[in-house]
């Protein structure tokens, strides 16, 4: 289905399952090379954060299998580094990984999670996060809004925020020619959930109109090659 935004005609957005708690998907994730978009993700998140660093307690929200989560606690040993995932198949990797070798990343740890986060979920956790990152989980949510919910409940004053996620392109071809593009080498249930995914992104101006209603107008929204955009700032 298609819709009109701001004068233009643009593909619908189609919402996927929240979690990716499938042991077999999370198995198949896990094992994808995403090595190369990974390490300039770090390198992007890092160059925003320098001079000041990421601070003494970094949140990874949406961490999968903690792709991220890794590279970063390697890269900034002075920072905790929490991640945060509601998917028991993807921690359970992720935690394996860090039992493997404990010493390598000694101030990382994982949660099981939900959004939104209420009660004990919070505890240790409100207003304590001095820079929170989030890697493909904006268009896993059927509420986008517990997002910026979550990190304007998480975030220290002057926190360095930066989301990353895919954009939902404007019509069923240009999907199909970003699935040929990046995901023809792919196992057919990667393929099969980044189609899905595309389906289920925002679009910038969708994502400007989330921040706005949540209060969040610092943060900047841009789009970033040809399917990701970006969400980042400090808050206040």
């Amino acid at each position: 289905m298609e819709t009109s935004v701001a004068g233009a005609v643009v593909m619908e957005r189609i919402a996927e399952p929240e979690l990716m708690d499938d042991p077999q998907q999370a198995r198949v994730y896990a094992e994808a090379d995403f090595a190369a978009s990974d390490g300039a993700l770090v390198e992007r998140i890092l160059s925003l954060a320098a001079p000041d660093g990421l601070g003494p307690r970094v949140l990874d929200l949406g961490c999968g299998p903690g792709n991220i989560s890794f590279r970063l606690a390697e890269r900034c040993p002075g920072s905790e580094l929490i991640g945060l995932d509601g998917a028991e198949a993807m921690l359970a990797i992720a935690e394996l990984r860090r039992r493997s070798a404990p010493q390598r990343w000694p101030r990382l740890s994982f949660r099981c999670l939900r959004l939104p986060l209420a009660g004990p979920d919070l505890e240790g956790l409100a207003a304590s996060c001095s820079a929170l990152v989030c890697n493909s989980l904006l268009h896993h949510l059927h509420q986008p809004a517990l997002l910026w919910q979550t990190l304007r409940q998480l975030a220290a004053p002057g926190a360095l925020v930066h989301i990353h996620d895919l954009r939902r392109p404007d019509d069923p071809a240009a999907v199909d020619a970003l699935v040929e593009r990046h995901a023809s080498g792919c196992a057919p249930l990667l393929r099969r959930d980044y189609r899905a995914s595309l389906h289920a992104a925002f679009r910038v101006e969708e994502v400007r109109l989330q921040l706005q209603q949540a209060g969040l107008t610092g943060l900047r929204v841009e789009a970033r090659e040809d399917r990701y955009l970006e969400v980042s700032g400090r808050l206040p």
